[in-house]
């Protein structure tokens, strides 16, 4: 199996990454920075207006009436900050609303994609240990959570104090450039000590993303085993087993939680020992009469301007960090490419004459599941495969169904090879049903449709009634509307059985049909299945004797060959393998003791 996805994502990284999904939005894009824009230069007005304030109430302490002269400085100072701060609510409101329908459009976009890339994958992406259930969920939650807090951040946060910081600089440099300078060196210094922080907690993160992963799988795997915990009386070795997950998970959040509280101080010393300098060099200044005193609370606000994406900057680069690890996990599954499916284009009208030549398989686990097996399936005819356990005998129903591919040899349908045909076209007329089949949250109807979206209601009725669920179906408080998940296994798998009568594929592959019934629903099943199955190809794993004897050719197998092949008195004459396996069901029933209480 190709390895997976792996390459270290950086911010750049990121953006090549997400630059696709928010492409559409480029001209909501465009507003937000018009917005951003503006409301940078707003930002500034306080500090400006503080200075005029000052200055001009200063220089009218010295007149005789400063109150009276004073008025007009009053009315202009209330005009412009009522002003600004009116022109702010409609600013903010514009900002803040695009950049989260960018994020909340984005969030949709990025789901959507996951879901949509993952249905074009392989099985075996699915079975293996690194894409558990549990840990493509939290992946693909926890990336899109991130992702789009990174892009929230950028357009709501990010963005706009990066923009007052950058006005406030300018603002400085124009009245000072020696405060200016001071100013702009802090910056560095403080970006240069958060990219150390997030060295240092980069290895850290991705190992509590994995514990995550464990943890999350390993609470779905305890929920799904909870019948099998109790019958053996293990919940103090599965509750231990947990308990170390999350005790591994603490002491990683633990040490981030030190680390990033030690340079978070660092930081905070640096931005203060920035103000400090600034507070000398101005009052410095306006001693030396090179500066009013209106400059000082000039200059301080304007590096409060400057110095708030620093404040911020360490809860930013958290998010930043997060997204970057969370977003390998993501695009890890995103781009999976060598896991997507391979379809040929060819449509033809199937028979379903199958024929394997030579086929060996081997699971990506790295289990040898077939080696040089070759058969014939004849089209309308039944073909059992029998055999013990881990014979290969699901294998080849795996194969058949183009879930898997052959390392090596061919399997042809109707002198075509498989590998030839169109997926979709393929399984549409396959009807499948296996010995643990899915039920869907969702009710009966719902599940029974599933084998054909379009049919009616009474159809669904009558495919349910040749399943022999009807009239069980009819017993329940909701009816078909009942949920299919409270069902018994044997009425699930009626279920499944009845989604085969609404597909009505020309070929059938059963894989222990009617495992989970009582006696009684399997010979009602069996008789349903022969109607069914007139005409049809069909094959059929099973270890009922009365399905096995009905079929038209048997194929026995063993740890992944075929041993012999034959009808069932041919093969009974051999005195191989499928005597031995037919011998053993017969003494399991009790065949003996039935036929004497027949004659009885």
């Amino acid at each position: 199996m190709v390895k997976p996805f792996r390459k270290t994502l950086t911010v750049l990284g990121i953006y090549n990454q997400i630059r696709p999904f928010i492409r559409p939005y480029r001209l909501m894009i465009v507003g937000t920075l018009v917005l951003t824009l503006i409301g940078a230069l707003m930002a500034q007005v306080n500090a400006l207006v503080l200075k005029y304030t000052v200055d001009e109430v200063e220089a009218l302490l010295k007149l005789p009436s400063p109150m009276v002269e004073g008025i007009h400085v009053l009315v202009v100072i209330s005009a412009i900050l009522l002003g600004k701060e009116l022109a702010n609510i409609f600013i903010n409101f514009g900002q803040k609303f695009y950049g989260e329908k960018i994020r909340i459009n984005t969030s949709s976009v990025l789901a959507q994609r996951a879901i949509d890339k993952i249905l074009t994958y392989k099985v075996s992406f699915f079975t293996d240990e690194n894409h558990q259930s549990g840990k493509l969920q939290t992946r693909i939650d926890r990336g899109i959570e991130s992702l789009t807090r990174l892009v929230q951040n950028f357009f709501i946060d990010i963005l706009p104090l990066f923009a007052n910081a950058a006005i406030a600089l300018v603002v400085m440099y124009m009245q000072n450039v020696y405060v200016g300078l001071v100013s702009s060196i802090v910056v560095p210094i403080y970006f240069w000590v958060s990219a150390k922080q997030a060295k240092r907690l980069s290895g850290v993160r991705r190992q509590l993303r994995n514990q995550r992963e464990k943890k999350n799988s390993g609470l779905l795997n305890l929920i799904n085993s909870i019948m099998v915990i109790k019958s053996f009386v293990q919940e103090r070795f599965e509750g231990k087993k947990q308990y170390d997950l999350q005790m591994q998970l603490m002491e990683s959040q633990l040490y981030t939680r030190r680390t990033n509280f030690i340079y978070d101080g660092l930081k905070t010393f640096i931005e203060q020992f920035g103000l400090v300098m600034v507070i000398l060099l101005t009052v410095y200044l306006v001693l030396n009469q090179q500066m009013t005193l209106g400059a000082i609370m000039l200059h301080i606000m304007l590096f409060n301007n400057v110095s708030a994406p620093i404040r911020q900057l360490h809860r930013i680069y958290d998010d930043m960090n997060d997204a970057v690890i969370y977003a390998e996990g993501y695009f890890e599954i995103l781009n999976a490419d060598q896991e997507t499916e391979r379809s040929g284009n060819e449509r033809p009208e199937i028979k379903g004459a199958f024929e394997l030549r030579n086929v060996d398989f081997t699971y990506p686990s790295g289990a040898k599941a077939l080696s040089n097996v070759s058969m014939k399936i004849q089209s309308g005819k039944t073909t059992a495969l029998v055999g013990l356990s881990g014979a290969g005998k699901s294998t080849v129903i795996n194969l058949l169904c183009k879930f898997y591919v052959p390392n090596q040899g061919e399997i042809l349908l109707d002198s075509i090879n498989l590998e030839a045909y169109d997926n979709e076209h393929l399984r549409s007329e396959i009807g499948l049903v296996l010995q643990r089949n899915h039920i869907f949250q969702g009710s009966i109807e719902d599940n029974i449709r599933y084998g054909s979206m379009e049919v009616s209601f009474e159809q669904v009725q009558e495919a349910a009634r040749k399943a022999y669920l009807h009239e069980q179906i009819l017993e329940l408080p909701q009816g078909y509307a009942h949920d299919a998940t409270q069902l018994s296994g044997g009425q699930q798998q009626r279920i499944a059985i009845a989604r085969l009568f609404l597909k009505d594929p020309p070929i059938i592959l059963l894989d222990e049909p009617t495992a989970s019934l009582d006696a009684i629903a399997t010979q009602q099943i069996k008789n349903s299945l022969d109607a069914i199955k007139k005409g049809r190809t069909v094959v059929i794993i099973s270890h009922s004797l009365s399905q096995i004897l009905d079929s038209d050719h048997i194929y026995v197998m063993e740890r992944g060959s075929v041993l012999e092949g034959g009808t069932h008195q041919e093969l009974m004459e051999n005195q191989g393998m499928y005597k031995t396996i037919f011998d053993a069901a017969a003494k399991s029933l009790n065949l003996d003791k039935l036929v004497e209480s027949y004659r009885d």
